[in-house]
């Protein structure tokens, strides 16, 4: 068995999070259950999950293969819009899908403004923390203006916000919003989404000059600029390579060109008007 990763990074709330996770979109249940159990084998300690991915059962069971006591992995799971206005349902249906008594992180996947309902859903998910369903409590591809109406109508801050983060689409202003008020960032398809990154020529370089992969340079840039990061793989050799990203360190220089990089036509989803 692989030591424990000792990475990690501290919510506002108490709770510490280890920095890489691993991702499960799009795996099915089978896929979920046998990755799952590898990662955690190679020393993950931290796995992702969602209502929307439908693999929350097999994340759930990868979890109990593994032998690992229960508060050794950091679970996080979100869930959908159809239960904004019942997040304790929501919720509760997540946890019975993982076949677990608690969450270590609850998301609102997406705010979904044109149902008007992401402050009643964070307004529960305040209650659930409250009631130990839920460890610590956050939000994904709010933006700052979500965030903004979330705290000044509860006085509760997200503890973290998940968002899509890549060089290509650093999001600095975004992050800034977060470091300004204790919210911790973490980065979705960290990788890119298949837009080219892993191939871009200074990627490349910085790979070659580290000795490393060009996705570890990715992930080590998101370690260095203090996200959490949610890679997805369910190669063996990937799983690894992610995993010891959190070990690299890039210096500030070359973290600083990683965040110049552009691409033209590469832009994040607009949360005001999709979400599931």
């Amino acid at each position: 068995m692989a030591p424990m990763t000792t990475h990690t990074i501290a919510l506002s709330g108490g709770t510490h999070l280890p920095t890489i996770a691993l991702g499960t979109w799009p795996m099915d249940d089978a896929e979920a259950r046998r990755v799952v159990r590898q990662a955690i084998e190679l020393g993950y300690r931290h796995v992702d999950t969602a209502e929307n991915y439908a693999n929350e059962t097999g994340v759930g069971r990868g979890i109990a293969d593994s032998g690992i006591a229960r508060d050794q992995i950091f679970v996080t799971t979100k869930f959908n819009r159809r239960w904004h206005g019942d997040a304790a349902s929501g919720l509760k249906a997540n946890l019975e899908r993982l076949g677990l008594d608690y969450v270590d992180l609850a998301l609102i996947h997406w705010p979904n403004p044109d149902q008007d309902l992401y402050v009643e859903a964070w307004k529960s998910l305040i209650e659930l923390r409250e009631q130990g369903l839920a460890r610590a409590i956050g939000t994904s591809n709010f933006k700052p203006a979500h965030l903004d109406r979330l705290i000044a109508e509860t006085g509760v801050t997200p503890e973290l916000n998940q968002i899509e983060c890549h060089p290509y689409l650093d999001r600095a202003s975004e992050r800034a919003y977060h470091a300004a008020h204790g919210i911790v960032t973490e980065a979705w398809s960290p990788l890119g989404r298949g837009n080219g990154l892993l191939d871009e020529p200074l990627v490349c370089d910085l790979a070659a000059f580290y000795r490393v992969t060009p996705g570890q340079v990715i992930l080590a840039w998101d370690v260095a600029l203090g996200m959490a990061t949610c890679p997805k793989s369910s190669d063996p050799g990937r799983l690894a390579a992610n995993l010891a990203a959190a070990d690299i360190e890039l210096s500030d220089a070359d973290v600083a060109a990683l965040s110049a990089l552009t691409a033209s036509g590469i832009e994040a989803v607009d949360s005001d008007v999709f979400g599931h």
